[in-house]
């Protein structure tokens, strides 16, 4: 009567072409996700950009002066405060004024959670 069962040999290759396919998957896994946050982030730039142009439409030319001036009112241009906040691996910067408004996403770590610094500025031109 002969013993059921795999051999040693049987198992490392399973382990090999499981290394194999891992090997393949990991880095396109990893380089979809930096792809992501990318997007993500010119997608929240585009809406502060959308926020701020609306508001100026609104109030004779004149852009906000701060988040609050986007974030509370009701409803609101935009719901949540990105200024100064790290959000899907960006750090968001603001700076506003009278004449205009200039948003920054800076990746937290580069090539980690994105690979380009983007910015938007009066008129919605978003340069990485």
């Amino acid at each position: 009567m002969q013993k059921k069962g795999f051999t040693l040999v049987e198992i490392m290759v399973v382990v090999a072409i499981i290394a194999v396919l891992a090997a393949i998957a990991i880095p396109n896994l990893l380089r979809s996700r930096l792809t992501a946050n990318d997007a993500a982030a010119r997608s929240n730039l585009k809406a502060l950009s959308t926020a701020s142009e609306t508001f100026a439409s609104i109030n004779i030319g004149n852009y906000p002066q701060d988040m609050t001036s986007l974030t509370n009112l009701n409803p609101p241009y935009i719901p949540f405060d990105f200024c100064g906040s790290t959000v899907g691996g960006f750090t968001y910067a603001c700076t506003f004024g009278i004449a205009g408004y200039t948003f920054t996403a800076t990746p937290a770590t580069i090539g980690v959670s994105g690979t380009t610094t983007f910015t938007i500025s009066t008129g919605g031109l978003l340069v990485p």
